[in-house]
């Protein structure tokens, strides 16, 4: 499914100030819940937190990935990251290739298949990944010497990369930093080419990652259940 309109150009975008002061207090006193002392990362966060469930599938939320994504969405999956002086890691150019799912099917175009925190995970059809988005909300400042978000433009318009044309979009293009301050969202396509450096200077560097989807998979996969027990709904 290809989108009529490009509302991402570039595969990503740098948005300030869209929380509170006290929205971001909350949602960090919602992740002290289930956070353990020196955890980085966490999966499965609509599962895990009723706070960040009910964010990610409010109608303010969903209507900041439909602004981008150019028709209905909902929530497929959402995780925390953060950068610590224990836990100060790096990450290779990549692209987001996954997505959850409540239970195996075999159809053609899905695979190879994985599990991660006891979730099934597959790489779906590009077309899928065309029709999500992702957004990043901060909780911390976050600059260059923080381990930022680097990002190559466009590149989520030449679908699924091997690693060689990783490597060549490397030498072709130039990086961009998404330098954003506390209160601030990155949104980014799955398929952008996306990398970050260790800070240097360590220091909580926590990001809420929302993945939103806009459509229907195929052959009777469904998208992984939420914490309400549901299934995330297709929309019409």
């Amino acid at each position: 499914m290809k989108l009529e309109t490009d509302h991402l150009p570039d595969g990503f975008s740098v948005l300030s100030d869209v929380f509170a002061e006290s929205e971001i207090e909350l949602l960090v006193q919602a992740l002290t819940t289930i956070t353990a002392d020196g955890a980085y990362a966490i999966r499965n966060l609509l599962n895990l937190s009723p706070e960040i469930n009910a964010l990610a599938r409010s109608s303010r939320m969903r209507s900041l990935a439909e602004k981008f994504l150019g028709r209905p969405a909902f929530p497929v999956r959402a995780m925390l990251f953060d950068k610590t002086p224990s836990a100060n890691w790096l990450v290779p150019w990549h692209q987001d290739l996954t997505i959850c799912v409540a239970s195996r099917v075999d159809v053609p175009g899905y695979g190879p298949w994985t599990r991660k925190a006891g979730v099934l995970h597959v790489q779906p059809p590009v077309p899928i990944l065309e029709s999500m988005i992702s957004i990043r909300i901060h909780l911390d400042d976050c600059d260059a010497s923080h381990g930022a978000l680097r990002v190559l433009p466009r590149t989520h318009k030449s679908g699924r990369l091997t690693t060689e044309q990783i490597a060549e979009q490397q030498r072709l293009k130039t990086p961009v930093c998404c330098e954003v301050q506390q209160r601030g969202v990155v949104l980014m396509k799955p398929l952008l080419l996306h990398s970050s450096s260790a800070a240097l200077k360590p220091a909580h560097r926590r990001v809420i990652h929302i993945d939103y989807a806009s459509s229907h998979l195929h052959g009777g996969l469904q998208w992984y259940t939420t914490a309400s027990g549901d299934t995330a709904s297709d929309p019409d």
